[in-house]
């Protein structure tokens, strides 16, 4: 058994004149959110080998919130974890599904689109929270049967969907 967290970021503000949207920071709220998702990972056992992130600089900060209240395991960094769409973060789940416990802290609708993808059950409560949307800094849990090289669409089961305003 294994357990994919997809995490999306926590919430950035808006770009200021002449940055660009890569570099778009958190905001004050995106910090305490992250923290608090660190905080119930921890409180939860949830704790992954290994870290996917995006190179976003609103990604990298929210992996700096979790760390500050979790594990996060050895972090590998990923440009394409900006840009590409939810097949091409399975690929790089499978190219890196080596680990038993695998966090990717992404973007949206990049890591909505994968969550319900991958989940072809779950639980009741965790399906119905994650139909209503994948907020900033929304935590979906999903394990699979065998090891994550292997996941696939529909193979997954929802065991969690966590989002700061549930804690």
């Amino acid at each position: 058994m294994s357990r994919l967290y997809l995490l999306r970021h926590a919430k950035a503000g808006w770009a200021l004149p002449g940055v660009r949207d890569f570099d778009r920071p958190l905001d004050e709220s995106g910090m305490a959110d992250a923290e608090a998702i660190g905080e119930a990972m921890r409180a939860r056992n949830y704790v992954p080998d290994v870290t996917l992130c995006s190179n976003a600089k609103r990604a990298r900060q929210t992996l700096e919130g979790l760390a500050g209240r979790t594990d996060t395991g050895r972090v590998l960094f990923f440009d394409t974890l900006y840009s590409e769409d939810a097949a091409g973060y399975l690929d790089i789940i499978r190219s890196n599904g080596g680990a038993d416990q695998l966090l990717v802290i992404g973007h949206n609708p990049m890591t909505e689109d994968l969550a319900m993808a991958v989940s072809g059950d779950g639980e009741e409560a965790a399906r119905g929270m994650m139909n209503y949307g994948f907020p900033t800094s929304g935590l979906a849990v999903v394990r699979f049967p065998g090891n994550l090289a292997e996941a696939a669409q529909g193979n997954g089961y929802l065991e969690a969907f966590l989002t700061p305003a549930d804690l």
